[in-house]
């Protein structure tokens, strides 16, 4: 998704922690019975690859595109070398998170903000490449969110907060004050009056001595006295029962707690709790924030009509809270499960829109030729996308696991195990005729009873006579008198016709997706 320059008020991003864990999408059916496969949804255990290497070493020339100082660009090959020896896991990790920041400095209009959520694995670390990248000047804040009451670790202190680091390239950039309740103490300290009908207020002076632009001389009530308000103000207050009369004969004003704002919110946040299992917002993502977290940043920096972005938008809290806000938004993941799951119950279901007349999803194919183009950007995550189309789940290995990309669950009846078809994905042009018989092997050797191939472009008549021939030697799956086909083919354009594999009951499942991430595009 290309996006223009100064064209974004607010980017929030909750990106990897550097955590060194895996976290994965768990299945189970309509029933509650797990399904044998999950999908890594990501992995954020870090290492050197022969990627991050290419992504190192072209980092000083992104820096300098960017506009950041030559001297940055020296800093980091010497950080670096460094880093490359002692923590080597690290250099992945931050080389990963300076290339996805470098071209955030261009889309934020120069009055927006951009908060980073992180926590103290790295967050000093970060700090120090957004102040290369966006300037020392830049950083307001550094939030620290209590993000649970108490945490047990057997040889530190618990871990309960998180780190989200504040940014804006602007002298005033949009900037709304926030307000939280007031505490239990200070209520009971300064709000220690009550009113009959249970009110709580303080009294206030209403004198003008020592005040700057002076005040109104009169009396009122038997007190003499240079006030605030003029003769007709203080009559007002007087009739609303505004005014508290002290024992000596002073007139001081109520205020009422129930018209106050609250306390303005500092850099410390203990009052937005974490979602708790059962919350109706829970998604069943491990790090999912809570919606009221995402409607104070967004209240903070922005106003209605803004736009807001999430590049790392997993279960798009994100989302929620900047259209209950009456902003624009624009999310971005790299899990098509993410995506999907996002639009039907984040967005359909929670929300109340529609795809195609409320938001559009963009980078996940609706053609055969935007299929080709996924394929050879990315022939794993085209993988993903065909089997999941088909109600079917990926294996967790990047790479085939012995000709099986994934499997379709179904129920048999009288059966408490679920049984399953295995699936090959093949996106290129040459599909042979070994293809299927690699696959019955694969039957023969597999507990599934059923096996399917998805070809990216539809066989010639020819040559699927000849695949049908092979894949009719498997023979059938018969179900109550009901005759499947042990082996059969879908092409992409059949998918995307709505076609699927013939199976008896498909266990479509509910999904518990643990911490997807990163680029597609929903908006």
């Amino acid at each position: 998704m290309d996006m223009a320059k100064d064209s974004v008020d607010l980017i929030y991003l909750d990106p990897p922690f550097n955590s060194d864990r895996d976290y994965n999408a768990i299945y189970e059916d309509e029933t509650g019975r797990p399904l044998p496969d999950q999908i890594e949804a990501f992995n954020d255990a870090w290492r050197l690859d022969p990627e991050r290497e290419r992504a190192i070493r072209s980092m000083p020339i992104l820096l300098r595109e960017a506009g950041v100082d030559d001297d940055v660009a020296q800093f980091w090959r010497h950080w670096t070398n460094a880093l490359r020896n002692t923590n080597p896991k690290l250099l992945a990790y931050l080389s990963y998170m300076t290339e996805r920041l470098i071209p955030m400095k261009s889309i934020l209009r120069p009055t927006g903000s951009l908060f980073l959520h992180c926590d103290p694995t790295a967050s000093h670390y970060i700090k120090i490449m957004m102040d290369a990248i966006f300037g020392h000047s830049s950083f307001k804040n550094e939030i620290i969110w209590k993000r649970v009451t108490a945490h047990s670790d057997a040889k530190k202190l618990g871990a309960v907060h998180d780190v989200i680091l504040y940014y804006s390239p602007s002298k005033r950039p949009t900037f709304n004050p926030v307000y939280g309740p007031y505490s239990e103490e200070y209520v009971k300290k300064y709000y220690k009056h009550v009113e009959p009908d249970g009110r709580r207020y303080m009294d206030d002076n209403l004198t003008a001595k020592g005040l700057s632009g002076g005040g109104y001389t009169y009396e009122y009530k038997g007190k003499e006295s240079l006030w605030r308000v003029p003769l007709t103000s203080m009559e007002r207050l007087d009739a609303e029962n505004r005014l508290y009369f002290t024992r000596t004969g002073g007139i001081r004003i109520k205020k009422y707690l129930d018209e106050m704002k609250g306390a303005i919110v500092g850099d410390v946040w203990t009052d937005i709790p974490p979602i708790n299992s059962q919350a109706n917002e829970r998604l069943g993502y491990a790090t999912q924030k809570p919606v009221a977290l995402m409607e104070r940043i967004i209240e903070l920096s922005t106003n209605p009509g803004d736009v807001v972005l999430d590049p790392f938008c997993g279960c798009a809290t994100t989302i929620e809270a900047a259209h209950k806000l009456d902003r624009r938004w624009i999310g971005i993941d790299i899990a098509i499960h993410a995506i999907k799951r996002v639009a039907k119950v984040r967005l359909e279901d929670r929300l109340g829109l529609k795809e195609g007349v409320d938001f559009t999803i963009e980078g996940v194919p609706h053609t055969v030729e935007g299929a080709i183009d996924l394929w050879t950007r990315d022939k794993y995550h085209f993988q993903k996308w065909a089997i999941e189309q088909i109600d079917g789940f990926v294996t967790t290995r990047k790479t085939g696991d012995g000709g099986i990309d994934g499997r379709i669950y179904f129920s048999l009846p009288n059966q408490r195990d679920l049984a399953s078809m295995v699936l090959e994905v093949k996106g290129g042009k040459n599909v042979g005729i070994s293809t299927v018989r690699d696959m019955r092997g694969v039957l023969e050797r597999d507990d599934a009873l059923m096996s399917g191939l998805i070809v990216m472009e539809p066989l010639s008549d020819r040559k699927l006579r000849n695949f049908e021939k092979e894949m009719a030697q498997a023979g059938d799956l018969d179900v109550n008198g009901v005759k499947y086909q042990r082996m059969q083919i879908l092409s992409v354009a059949e998918i995307l016709d709505g076609r699927r594999f013939t199976t008896p009951s498909v266990a479509k499942g509910k999904t518990s997706i643990k911490e997807p991430m990163l680029p597609l595009g929903l908006k």
